[in-house]
């Protein structure tokens, strides 16, 4: 009997969808899965059944650790696959390998799942193969279960489901543009983002060379890491010292960081249009500091027309750092920096900003030009 090591594929939400709408976010998915093993230079074959994705290889190992870092994916299966479904050979192929499953005084359980038409039922197809297995049999706790999927002709055999990271395809759900700061949160916002099927553009604003190059360096190093989740990256580097100093020299103190965070909003809004992105991606949690009061939230996005996204505005800031931890952000992110906003923050922020005075300082401040120079001397990296 034909048997080869295969990688099953398990995906969730996907399934949910309409038959249309599946077979486009199967498709991003495969898509995403190719792309990530010829960059690592590893042969394989992929091929699809309902509800499952298929991966021939004889790298399963490091395959699978790749696996883990795909959207979409909810869990995976290095297994046998026997090109047959015939209850007779099933059988055969259990009573003559059965102990490469389980060793000798360990307890099994069998699962047994079918798609298609076949001359027994899973139960009678368990029950046989149960009883030319020579170990003891426990259903409550076995030491080793084995699953059998039976799949119109073909059968697999795995005794492992490994967790995965479970959302939905990279780029299904659009692209977005994520303000990325250089510290611990916005990283994680950017990366719940894809999760959620977002392909993420990055955009970060720095004061060099009022500050050194240090957030820019750790901005290009987190958005490295995120890309290995998503693929290729791209990154908007804008200058934004001059905009900064302005403020500074001509706004009230305790304005200051709302006023920042709208002119980056606006700025955010150009290159979203140029980047035909549909919503931008923010780190605020709600409260955390002063910026993220719900007053000065309701301000600042007032500043820009596009749908704002705050994946973590639930979240505290324990729950973020084991996020961040998790996803391989967080040693970078604590790295000492000086960040654009926090140059020149007053003693006393406003955490009840008015609408009506905000406007009133920006028009005073005539900042139309220097947010034009900033768009356009904007450098922008492709990272991977």
């Amino acid at each position: 009997m034909q048997a080869e090591k295969e990688i099953l594929v398990r995906y969730g939400e996907i399934f949910l969808k309409s038959e249309v709408v599946r077979r486009i976010y199967e498709k991003k998915l495969v898509e995403r899965i190719k792309e990530l093993l010829k960059k690592a230079g590893i042969e394989f074959e992929i091929y699809r059944k309902r509800g499952r994705i298929f991966i021939k290889t004889e790298k399963i190992v490091k395959v699978s650790g790749l696996l883990k870092k795909v959207f979409g994916i909810v869990s995976i299966s290095p297994c046998i696959h026997l090109k047959t479904s015939k209850k007779d050979e099933l059988i055969k192929f259990f009573e003559e390998n059965y102990e490469k499953f389980v060793k000798p005084g360990k307890t099994f359980a069998l699962e047994v799942k079918r798609v298609g038409k076949h001359d027994y039922s899973s139960q009678q197809l368990a029950s046989e193969i149960g009883r030319v297995i020579k170990r003891k049999v426990n259903l409550s706790r076995p030491d080793v279960k084995i699953f059998i999927e039976v799949r119109e002709d073909d059968t697999y055999v795995y005794t492992k489901k490994i967790k995965c990271l479970g959302g939905m395809p990279v780029s299904t759900s659009g692209k977005v543009l994520s303000l990325i700061s250089g510290g611990i949160d916005s990283p994680v916002a950017s990366w719940l983002a894809m999760k959620r099927g977002c392909k993420v553009v990055f955009i970060h604003f720095h004061s060099f060379p009022l500050v050194s190059k240090k957030s820019i360096e750790k901005t290009k190093e987190l958005v490295k890491i995120l890309s290995e989740y998503q693929g290729k990256s791209r990154l908007y580097l804008i200058p934004f010292s001059e905009i900064q100093s302005r403020i500074k020299v001509l706004a009230p103190a305790k304005q200051r960081i709302v006023l920042y965070r709208r002119i980056m909003f606006k700025i955010a809004e150009e290159i979203a249009k140029k980047e035909n992105a549909k919503a931008l991606v923010t780190g605020e949690s709600l409260a955390q500091v002063s910026s993220q009061t719900l007053d000065n939230i309701l301000v600042i996005e007032e500043a820009t027309s596009l749908p704002v996204l705050r994946p973590l505005i639930g979240m505290d800031k324990l729950e973020i750092i084991e996020l961040a931890k998790k996803i391989k952000t967080y040693e970078v992110s604590i790295r000492p920096q000086e960040d654009c906003c926090t140059l020149f923050v007053p003693k006393h922020p406003t955490t009840k900003a008015k609408l009506e005075i905000i406007k009133k300082i920006e028009k005073k401040l005539k900042l139309g030009k220097l947010m034009k120079k900033a768009v356009k001397e904007a450098e922008v990296l492709e990272l991977e």
